[in-house]
């Protein structure tokens, strides 16, 4: 057990702590702010605050972890060996930088609370992010962090033992649109048909007509393809299903089918699933627990993890909403067109309220990237980022997560790219 000894034991510095050496290295650690046990402990301790007591193992508090409430701040960034810190302090601690302070920024999405320009859907654009901005997006800095606390620790106390970890492969579906042509309803299906006419696209009428006559499959139908490579792999999947309305017409579907319940029933009964809130629910309490409950009436089951239409995160309200729902976990902290860690980690961790400076039951998952953020790119191009991500993850044993849909194992792609990174590349990782 690792000793950290502080004048105050703050919400903040109790929960940063918590997860960089629980969760990230998976050591256990006690608080004090008494000086004589601190003095009197024989095994493994540090000091944090704004001055050392002796010759301690001291790493030096920039101020973040002690303040309440959000201040705008200036932070400058600067190139530590392989990576970037910020929140420099004196060369009196043990590292050059409070890591402490700077992964509680990155991962409470302290920035996301500050003022900033929003896209036409709302969401927290990655080029106001601070990681994208200074260069550092693509690494999950916090986690890099960590391990440089862990060789300080090992150097001033080498016989302290950590926990053999291994990267955790974890692939999630989007399945907010299940069939391209099936189970549409008669309106939907005619308004299909006239489009394609009208824009002379004839083979698709041909494909839809094979397809509700029963002669072919369903273009977008891959989950047989899904849950049979998934159950040869040794990596979680968790596939999720949205029951309210699509943005697009096109793309919405009558959720109250028999056929659509069966589809959600035969994955719930491999894989975990989970529900994609609709977008126009993501405001409102009481239709994202109507959908909640529809979701728990098909699977029999209580529903423990959840995803956002369009990859909305409206902090601090909706993650407020899914504690208040009880869903355990949440897969939308990603950028929807833009590789990298968003909260700077690849560790899934515990929502913070800065609001109201509390730590949540809710963990967050963080992904990688969405397969949407490689629009018209070449396969080689695809898997190479695929493969230094990967890399990244693996160098600090972390958790990779990657938002795949449905649609990308769909026949009518011809790169095929994505069936051989699901299928392929994740399971080398995965041994």
């Amino acid at each position: 057990m690792l000793l950290i000894y502080t004048q105050k034991v703050t919400p903040r510095i109790s929960y940063i702590f918590k997860h960089i050496c629980l969760r990230i290295l998976g050591i256990d650690i006690a608080f004090t702010s008494g000086i004589e046990e601190f003095i009197a402990h024989q095994g493994p301790k540090i000091s944090y605050g704004k001055k050392p007591m002796g010759n301690e193992l001291f790493f030096q508090s920039h101020g973040l972890l002690e303040q309440q409430g959000i201040e705008a701040t200036d932070i400058t960034v600067k190139k530590w060996d392989d990576t970037f810190g910020f929140f420099a302090v004196s060369n009196i601690s043990s590292l050059p930088f409070d890591i402490f302070s700077a992964s509680f920024y990155m991962i409470t999405r302290y920035e996301e609370y500050l003022p900033h320009v929003k896209d036409e859907l709302g969401r927290f654009m990655a080029s106001e992010s601070l990681a994208y901005k200074e260069g550092f997006l693509q690494q999950p800095i916090v986690d890099i962090w960590a391990y440089k606390f862990k060789e300080q620790l090992l150097e001033a106390f080498p016989k302290m033992e950590f926990p053999e970890k291994k990267i955790v492969i974890h692939p999630v579906i989007e399945a907010s649109q299940t069939f391209a042509y099936k189970q549409k309803g008669l309106f939907r299906t005619v308004v299909g048909y006239l489009g394609s006419f009208f824009r002379a696209k004839f083979r698709d009428i041909i494909l839809r007509t094979q397809v509700i006559l029963g002669f072919k499959r369903d273009p977008l139908d891959t989950f047989k393809w899904m849950v049979n490579k998934s159950t040869r792999s040794n990596f979680k999947l968790t596939v999720f299903f949205m029951l309210g309305d699509a943005l697009s017409f096109n793309e919405s579907m009558n959720t109250h089918r028999q056929k659509f319940k069966m589809l959600i029933k035969y994955v719930s009964d491999y894989k975990e699933v989970g529900l994609m809130f609709s977008f126009n629910a993501l405001g409102n309490y009481e239709m994202l627990k109507d959908e909640k409950r529809r979701m728990q009436e098909i699977t029999n089951r209580s529903l423990t993890s959840s995803m956002n239409s369009e990859y909305l995160v409206n902090l601090p309200d909706l993650y407020r909403y899914l504690v208040e729902l009880e869903v355990k976990r949440d897969f939308t902290m990603v950028f929807r067109d833009t590789v990298g860690f968003r909260a700077g980690t690849c560790t899934p961790f515990l929502f913070y309220d800065l609001d109201y400076e509390i730590k949540t039951p809710l963990i967050i998952h963080p992904s990688a990237m969405t397969t949407l953020a490689f629009n018209k790119k070449y396969a080689s191009d695809i898997d190479k980022t695929v493969s230094t991500m990967l890399k990244a993850v693996d160098n600090v044993n972390g958790t990779f997560t990657m938002i795949f849909s449905n649609k990308d194992f769909s026949a009518l792609d011809n790169q095929k790219v994505w069936r051989k990174i699901f299928s392929e590349k994740l399971q080398e990782y995965a041994q």
